[in-house]
């Protein structure tokens, strides 16, 4: 890894404004930054945050969200965690917590101002963003984006062929939270997968 990009990543590693210096309330839990950016790879995968799983594990998409995200990109688990194939940044890197009704509280608003754009700026190689939900669709996408998710995801299409350096992929999050979304939605399996997957084969 680049020596500025490596030097980077531990300092994000390090991070605890979501604690010490937090917008709203402070994490609940101490701060775990779960990030694999990388100086080789072509394609980003831009998800949410970790879960309590990758929490645990600290190794991103370490659950069944990503076996399901594996299988619509078409790599195998060691090629997904190949960083000289992928590189993987959430919009947040901390475990955000949980709501009441124990769903996971989106992404901290203190992390992506203080580390995305200094991380993307030295991922110059990166041409295929997989922005994952809403959030990581906003901060990639600005005003591409739609109103709603399915409208998003939908025109992926006109999104995929406006932008150039890099191109981006909006896609729903792997959970199985979103299992009725898919069924609901079938052009998603039979439209985007095969271009997502012939995209990825191109690039690993």
């Amino acid at each position: 890894m680049d020596q500025r990009l490596q030097a980077l990543a531990l300092d994000a590693r390090a991070c605890r404004i979501c604690r010490d210096t937090p917008l709203g309330r402070p994490l609940p839990h101490e701060p775990r930054p779960v990030l694999w950016p990388s100086s080789t790879a072509h394609i980003l995968i831009a998800g949410q945050a970790p879960g309590t799983k990758v929490h645990a594990s600290g190794i991103p998409f370490d659950d069944r969200s990503g076996d399901r995200l594996r299988d619509w990109l078409g790599v195998t688990r060691d090629e997904f965690y190949d960083s000289d194939r992928f590189a993987i940044l959430p919009m947040g890197f901390c475990f955000p917590g949980q709501d009441a009704k124990g769903g996971d509280l989106p992404p901290r608003r203190e992390c992506a101002p203080a580390w995305r754009r200094p991380l993307m700026d030295l991922m110059p190689q990166i041409d295929l963003v997989l922005a994952i939900g809403i959030y990581a669709q906003a901060w990639h996408m600005g005003e591409q984006r739609s109103a709603s998710l399915t409208e998003t995801v939908a025109r992926w299409r006109e999104i995929f062929e406006a932008n150039v350096a890099p191109r981006v992929l909006p896609l729903p999050h792997p959970s199985w939270r979103n299992t009725g979304w898919l069924k609901r939605n079938p052009w998603f399996e039979t439209g985007l997968l095969p271009r997502l997957k012939e995209e990825v084969a191109a690039r690993v």
